[in-house]
């Protein structure tokens, strides 16, 4: 992993399922739509699929990224069937390596009604309380995977049928799920009661796809009917799909940091477009903090669409004055000391030609550690740039994500030790800003962040958490951190 790998924010998850599609194409659809969502989860990726002729569910799982692992004529043979479900995995502790492999998911279990596989994106965030209580009561777990609790739940619970099994489970946990389920005659999709994670309905000629977001809808060709809502479950079986609500309604909390770098900028979350945001963002950075300069620069590829809106609401060009070299990934040659501590460069090389004795604006979507920041700023100065100023497309992230995101300890957060002025002084910037919370709210649409109504999960800007994190209040964590 290099430095910029470190220094962003992670996704754990992505998740797709495809049912009722023609004899064999199933699993390498789900194959298909996996490596769409890769940017959700690079470390490993597995698919569950059910053949009906066979009666036998079929898995495989593999440590790597979906086109290293999934795209051999050999391996979607060892997954027959109409109906499939696939899941993108980036781990967020413990092993990233072989020895990790029996984390990857899903999870398949045998439970008296039948066979069930389970694919989640998301955190359970009382996931340590209910696997101490499972454990004293007889449970044997097999993984790390919080997931693995929602199996565990279902194999206690006296309702028939894997569905009354699953509301049952589902409604004894708290924090942000997406799930794809499936089983002999069914595959089943649901979203916590606030919709903090996504989860899309498609259709493919006669079959039906769940995914985590529309561009892997695109990439098979499927047409996009809805988003799930938060808090539905839906069933989707030969009959066609069934809507059901187990949950107390909540208010809806969509991840806002959806729409700043999660999803692709190709898809759309709640009805918006992700690039059109972003873009959006841009604009109201542009308006928020303006500043004389002669080019707007990108920190690619997640800064870009914040940066033209930026440079069209200015005037100031636009420029790639930052270029990514696309082919060093996380499975790079382990490097020597000293080509280490040449950090970003692996990544991301500066053209000298656009910034140099320029007055240069660097857009990016956020600012974590900050360590990369300083690092990308050295280089646009080493190239000859006579100021630079740094736009972040997102408000200050002080706070820890519990919802499915690896975020660093409070502590290791820039924005949770320092005021602006400290952090513009310790990346080195001419000038630093960051879109305020109403203006990334009125970005999305809204007129503003409502105190009293909150319309996304902000968490990580404001340190308010839609659901008690039960897990990190017991081992202090939080409590450490709102004592601060």
């Amino acid at each position: 992993m290099t430095p910029w790998d470190d220094d962003k924010l992670h996704e754990e998850c992505g998740i797709f399922g495809v049912f009722g599609a023609e004899a064999g194409d199933a699993s390498a659809l789900v194959a298909l739509g996996l490596h769409a969502l890769q940017h959700r989860g690079q470390e490993a990726a597995g698919i569950c699929s059910y053949d009906s002729d066979l009666k036998q569910f079929f898995t495989e799982r593999r440590v790597g990224l979906v086109r290293d692992r999934f795209t051999s004529k050999e391996v979607l043979e060892r997954l027959p069937g109409k109906s499939a479900i696939g899941h993108n995995r980036y781990s967020t502790a413990g092993a990233k390596s072989i020895t990790a492999l029996r984390d990857v998911q899903p999870i398949f279990a045998e439970f008296e009604p039948g066979g069930c596989a389970i694919a989640h994106n998301g955190n359970i965030t009382n996931a340590e309380v209910l696997k101490r209580d499972l454990v004293q009561r007889g449970s044997i777990f097999q993984s790390s995977s919080d997931t693995e609790c929602i199996v565990h739940l279902m194999a206690r619970s006296m309702q028939r049928g894997i569905m009354g099994r699953m509301k049952e489970a589902l409604r004894a946990v708290e924090g942000a799920f997406s799930i794809v389920s499936m089983t002999r005659t069914k595959m089943i999709g649901v979203r916590d009661p606030r919709g903090v994670r996504p989860l899309v309905l498609g259709k493919f000629g006669e079959a039906h796809v769940l995914s985590s977001e529309t561009c892997a809808l695109d990439i098979i060709g499927a047409e996009y009917v809805r988003d799930i809502e938060p808090g539905e479950m839906v069933m989707i079986s030969d009959k066609g799909v069934e809507s059901f609500r187990p949950f107390e309604e909540k208010p809806s909390r969509f991840c806002i940091f959806e729409y700043v770098y999660f999803s692709r900028p190709d898809s759309r979350q709640g009805g918006l477009s992700v690039y059109d945001t972003r873009h959006n963002i841009g604009v109201e950075l542009a308006r928020e903090a303006p500043i004389e300069a002669d080019v707007v620069v990108p920190v690619p590829d997640s800064g870009t669409p914040a940066a033209i809106g930026f440079s069209q609401e200015s005037g100031i060009p636009f420029a790639f004055g930052v270029i990514r070299n696309q082919y060093t990934g996380r499975t790079f040659i382990e490097p020597t000391d000293q080509i280490r501590n040449l950090g970003v460069k692996l990544k991301l090389n500066v053209n000298r030609s656009i910034v140099e004795g320029k007055r240069v604006v660097l857009v990016d979507d956020s600012v974590v550690r900050g360590t990369t920041s300083i690092k990308i700023m050295q280089m646009v100065r080493d190239a000859g740039a006579k100021e630079v100023h740094f736009r972040i497309a997102s408000p200050p992230t002080a706070w820890p994500c519990f919802y499915g995101v690896d975020t660093p300890e409070r502590n290791k957060l820039l924005a949770s030790r320092m005021t602006q002025a400290e952090m513009r002084d310790h990346i080195g910037v001419d000038s630093l800003a960051f879109v305020s919370t109403d203006g990334l709210y009125r970005a999305c649409g809204e007129p503003g962040r409502s105190e009293a109504r909150p319309q996304f999960c902000d968490a990580c800007f404001t340190g308010q958490y839609p659901v008690e994190p039960a897990d990190a209040i017991e081992t202090g964590a939080l409590l450490n951190t709102a004592a601060e």
